[in-house]
């Protein structure tokens, strides 16, 4: 058997109107709703679900279209998919935890489900109105949307990678088992798509005005090294609701949980302990 049928052995699976999202359900006491970056699933918040499942119940979906979830065959919301299986699971306030897509979905189930949210924490990005300046990362972006759309999937890891690594390092300054483990994860959720298929995401249009309304605790946890747009996403969201604050850790770039997990947690349970 192999690592990854390992894991779908261990995923429970809602019925969605549009296909089975799998999820990691483990622990007990407060929700917590982890929500992995874009191209990875559930399995990027290894160093986090074990941690945290001694005091809480620990919920680590992967999105839809990711990891072992049904791609969707209609339109759909990243919020409603996540209210969902919130409902189903008869849980709620819960803390939403999101790295980079990830915190777009937490935001977006923030602002569109108040009722299911209790505290938000983000890191690497905002909200789900993605915000980028930096000619670099643009430049970058590009050429991973033209790989992807020409079936190149090794050329498309590599720059993947460099991602990872931010504009500060080379990719082999970033420790090879993070880059590893982000390529298989990665790589299992490339597997499931087609080149120029549709893409059905409904985009929740322009949240920030409605930001300011969001009154739940909100924690951004930056990588020092990550890309200066991802940080500016995620200090922006923490700086316009009511009840944000950020912190920092030195040395990583956009997956601190990945890189530097014994900080990441630290900061995480404080935090999550506190409310």
């Amino acid at each position: 058997m192999t690592a990854a049928s390992e894991r779908a052995a261990e995923l429970s699976f809602f019925a969605s109107a549009d296909g089975d999202l799998a999820y990691l359900d483990v622990g007990t006491g407060a929700p917590v709703v982890l929500l992995h970056s874009g191209f990875a699933d559930h399995r990027v918040f290894d160093d986090q679900i074990p941690a945290l499942a001694s005091d809480f119940r620990v919920i680590a979906p992967d999105i839809r279209g990711h990891g072992f979830s049904a791609n969707a065959s209609g339109p759909f919301r990243w919020a409603d998919d996540i209210a969902g299986l919130l409902r189903h699971l008869d849980l709620g306030p819960a803390v939403l935890v999101g790295l980079c897509m990830g915190a777009a979905v937490a935001t977006d189930t923030a602002l569109e489900h108040p009722e299911l949210v209790r505290a938000v924490v983000v890191s690497g990005a905002g909200t789900s109105a993605f915000e980028y300046e930096d000619a670099r990362l643009l430049e970058r972006r590009s050429r991973i949307g033209q790989l992807l759309a020409d079936g190149d999937v090794a050329g498309w890891l590599d720059e993947f990678a460099q991602g990872v690594a931010g504009p500060h390092r080379t990719v082999d300054e970033v420790a090879p088992s993070v880059v590893r483990r982000l390529r298989e994860l990665t790589s299992h959720t490339i597997s499931k798509h087609t080149p120029g298929e549709r893409d059905w995401y409904v985009p929740l249009g322009d949240p920030w005005p409605r930001v300011p309304k969001l009154d739940v605790p909100v924690l951004a946890v930056h990588g020092a090294l990550d890309w200066p747009d991802s940080l500016a996403m995620a200090e922006r969201f923490a700086q316009t609701v009511p009840n944000g604050r950020t912190t920092t850790i030195e040395g990583v770039g956009h997956y601190p949980n990945m890189e530097n997990p014994e900080e990441f947690n630290t900061i995480l349970g404080e935090f999550l302990r506190a409310l």
